[in-house]
């Protein structure tokens, strides 16, 4: 039999502004459009885990732990920021969705253990 899955889900409100410093207002917008403005997002995360069931237990993941770990390493961080500005991960990349991902991944990924 093959390991569950099992989906948490977040919220947040979070804004951001795609371009360049080093591009003219007018190239930013040829790229990016609207988003070249300060724009804001109210954010659905879904955490989604698997493991083998711990026989003992019958946990794969401590759930505490797991929403303590995102609320600490990606909410508080992400929650009503302008996080190209305020999250120095983002310093030298664009704020996408692409890359809002990643930075989730790197905040939990090595902190999530099996139980």
């Amino acid at each position: 039999m093959s390991n569950p899955f099992l989906t948490k889900v977040f919220h947040f409100n979070a804004a951001h502004q795609y371009g360049h410093d080093d591009w003219s207002s007018e190239k930013n917008w040829e790229v990016f459009g609207p988003d070249s403005k300060v724009h804001g997002h109210n954010y659905i995360l879904e955490v989604m885990v698997t493991a083998a069931v711990n026989p003992e237990t019958g946990f794969m993941v401590d759930l505490d732990e797991l929403k303590d770990i995102v609320k600490k390493y990606v909410i508080d961080i992400l929650d009503h920021s302008q996080f190209e500005i305020e999250v120095d991960w983002f310093k030298d990349k664009q704020p996408s969705t692409e890359n809002l991902v990643k930075f989730i991944w790197t905040q939990i990924d090595q902190r999530l253990k099996p139980v």
